[in-house]
């Protein structure tokens, strides 16, 4: 355990000072926060404006709140995922510089190896999607904030859970990846193509019905309705206070999908998180059989 320990600091402390990795992982929170909050923030605002009732009048601060929900739910869902596949690509950097193979010259028991790789992806990937999460509320506070405790808990939650999604999954992928090329464009891809199939970029509702229905089966789908169902969540009960009708809620839920719909059913909430959790546990145990059976291979 003692060498585990190690190696976790070891891969944090080099994950934090390798420039290039770090600096790599900052891309995506910093280009949508910017990008959500300079150019996007209005075109939500006037999508709220236009969802209600005519003649309806609500506060400026309340709109605030409900785009700003919107905007950091959709960067959390994201850089969870990405931030994580950063922090993993250190693997793939030892296998570079030869670390990897020097330490498996060493005492050090391959499977132990791995699990220190995969906690201190996990570690250093949740450092930076908490800051990033501290930043939003931050940003939620100054221009509107409806969020209660219970929300603010479940946020972290929903958090971490795709914070250990992000980390499965990019073990996984990492594994099989043995060149800096490839770093490049796996992690090019992730950052450009992840946020449109979870619905972050895109809201999954403006999407075909078959393209639709495909997402459905995609886990991080499942992450960015439960991150926009907890940021809107007291935005939306307060415009329900105001009196706007439910229906004009209902639809507006549907607008910004933390409403979902598997081939035309409803998906409650509560399932989600099930969908989210089997997920890690999939990739966490094909990355265990991965290496189980290249140990014996080998």
């Amino acid at each position: 355990m003692n060498a585990v320990t190690a190696l976790i600091k070891r891969n944090v402390k080099l994950f934090f000072k390798d420039k290039g990795m770090f600096f790599s992982s900052l891309i995506t929170p910093i280009i949508l926060l910017v990008l959500y909050a300079t150019f996007l923030s209005g075109i939500y605002k006037d999508s709220f404006y236009a969802s209600l009732p005519e003649g309806m009048e609500i506060s400026e601060r309340l709109i605030s709140g409900l785009a700003a929900g919107q905007l950091f739910a959709s960067l959390l869902a994201v850089s969870s995922v990405t931030v994580a596949f950063c922090a993993n690509f250190l693997v793939v950097q030892d296998k570079v510089t030869g670390a990897r193979k020097d330490m498996l010259v060493s005492p050090v028991n391959p499977a132990r190896l791995s699990v220190a790789y995969y906690l201190s992806a996990a570690i250093s990937s949740l450092i930076i999607c908490f800051a990033a999460v501290a930043v939003s509320f931050v940003y939620v506070a100054a221009v509107g904030w409806y969020l209660s405790f219970a929300d603010v808990l479940l946020i972290i939650l929903d958090v971490f859970i795709l914070v250990m999604f992000g980390t499965a999954l990019s073990s996984v992928i990492n594994y099989f990846l043995t060149t800096q090329g490839q770093i490049s464009a796996v992690g090019t891809v992730i950052s450009a193509g992840y946020g449109f199939i979870c619905g972050a970029y895109m809201p999954i509702y403006s999407f075909g019905e078959g393209l639709r229905n495909a997402v459905m089966f995609l886990p991080g789908t499942y992450g960015t309705s439960l991150l926009r169902n907890h940021a809107m969540r007291g935005a939306l009960s307060s415009l329900e206070t105001e009196g706007v009708p439910a229906a004009a809620i209902n639809a507006l839920k549907d607008g910004v999908d933390i409403n979902l719909y598997f081939f035309g059913s409803s998906v409650e909430p509560w399932v989600m998180y099930p969908v989210l959790c089997a997920s890690v546990a999939l990739f966490a145990g094909i990355f265990i059989l991965i290496n189980k059976f290249s140990k014996a291979k080998k």
